[in-house]
């Protein structure tokens, strides 16, 4: 079974150096495929995958051009990774399940530091509070204990490391034996998830919509000033290019940027947090199984009048991190058909109230007078309905 793992690296400024030199060889790597693939397209020749590439580029690229020279001094795992990437991004292109890729960008903080288990007997050292990684050596972590440490049950295969934020993060994939399956003794759980609260249980557990608290609400206030002063500052420096000419910067704008990096993924990480807590309770549960709408969240985002909140949600990571969580635990999850009626449904006599409005929040049964929450009779009405498919 292999799980992933992601923790926060605590290296030196050499290693914080080091791991900077490896993201901006493996972006350069990128970038040079993608020019050199869009070149040989314009001159007729054929389309070069990534293991042809890496051939070409260590025996003849190298030699005609010694300049990049620099390149050998990093990981060689990490820039053929590289290759792989640019190569995985040019054929879904050419499937047309992506747009073309486009350049990574140091301004926003693209690219990764891959490394790879070399072996069968060289192994990805790990103790409690380090890890040993390649061209870097030992390198803190800020979590202890969350990476197993035995090396006998747990192997680490590979992993990256990236910069968000002026913060460095490390995931690892991680192959261990076969875990034991839990006995699913527990009742079923439907969610139901909506705006004014994030999740509604059929057990009766409701969670509220963080993005309302005055804490987030603080954050975003915050937010938007300094996109203001980013604005600003950017309009100054492009008038003062104009004047002194394309070798003017401005340190106060990277300041500020990178204060705008930083609560964005604080309001990432908070919702991340919140998310992996309720997919905890669901699954400590034990539950026969899970169901759970299948959200159509493009369509809801051309509402013009909800698109922000229902963007601040994050109802897919949310779906994601469920299904991961139950696949790893063996419970099964339903995907309820997105048009099936939920909210309009009586879970006591199955009545479609046709003319339920959203400003109505009890539902009340015209036909059995059965009265609920209006949130937990579409949880119920989720956990009980028949029109799913099994998300894996």
């Amino acid at each position: 079974m292999l799980i992933t793992y992601k923790v926060e690296l605590k290296p030196t400024n050499q290693q914080a150096w080091r791991i900077n030199q490896q993201i901006s060889g493996s972006r350069w790597a990128y970038n040079l495929f993608l020019d050199i693939n869009r070149q040989r397209y314009e001159c007729g020749y054929h389309y070069m995958s990534a293991y042809e590439f890496s051939k070409w580029f260590n025996h003849d690229y190298l030699e005609t051009n010694p300049d990049d020279q620099w390149i050998k001094e990093l990981s060689a795992k990490s820039i053929k990774q590289a290759f792989i990437d640019a190569d995985t991004a040019m054929k879904r292109f050419f499937k047309k399940l992506n747009g073309y890729p486009h350049w990574r960008s140091f301004k926003r903080g693209q690219g990764s530091y891959y490394f790879v288990k070399n072996g069968q007997k060289r192994i990805i050292a790990c103790e409690r509070h380090r890890i040993k990684l390649p061209k870097l050596g030992w390198i803190r972590l800020k979590e202890f204990s969350y990476i197993p440490t035995d090396a006998e049950h747990f192997v680490i295969k590979h992993g990256r490391v990236k910069v968000k934020a002026g913060r460095y993060y490390l995931t690892c994939v991680v192959e261990q034996a076969g875990s034991i399956q839990p006995i699913l003794d527990g009742n079923p759980i439907g969610i139901d998830l909506g705006l004014k609260n994030f999740a509604i249980l059929s057990n009766g557990s409701s969670y509220s919509n963080q993005n309302k608290s005055s804490r987030l609400q603080r954050i975003r206030k915050r937010l938007r000033r300094l996109q203001r002063k980013l604005s600003r500052q950017y309009r100054a420096l492009k008038a003062r290019k104009q004047k002194e000419g394309r070798s003017a910067t401005d340190l106060n704008l990277a300041k500020t940027q990178l204060k705008v990096q930083r609560l964005y993924q604080r309001l990432t990480n908070i919702q991340i947090d919140y998310q992996n807590k309720i997919v905890a309770t669901v699954v400590r549960a034990k539950p026969q199984w899970v169901a759970l709408e299948d959200l159509n969240v493009g369509g809801m985002l051309k509402n013009r009048h909800l698109a922000k909140a229902i963007a601040q949600q994050g109802f897919y990571n949310f779906r994601v991190k469920l299904i991961a969580k139950c696949q790893q635990l063996g419970i099964p999850v339903h995907l309820i058909w997105r048009f099936e009626p939920t909210s309009k449904l009586c879970h006591n006599c199955g009545t479609k109230k046709v003319s339920l409005k959203l400003s109505e929040r009890t539902y009340h049964c015209p036909n059995c007078n059965y009265t609920n929450d209006r949130d937990l009779n579409a949880a119920l009405n989720i956990r009980d309905t028949k029109n799913f498919a099994l998300a894996y």
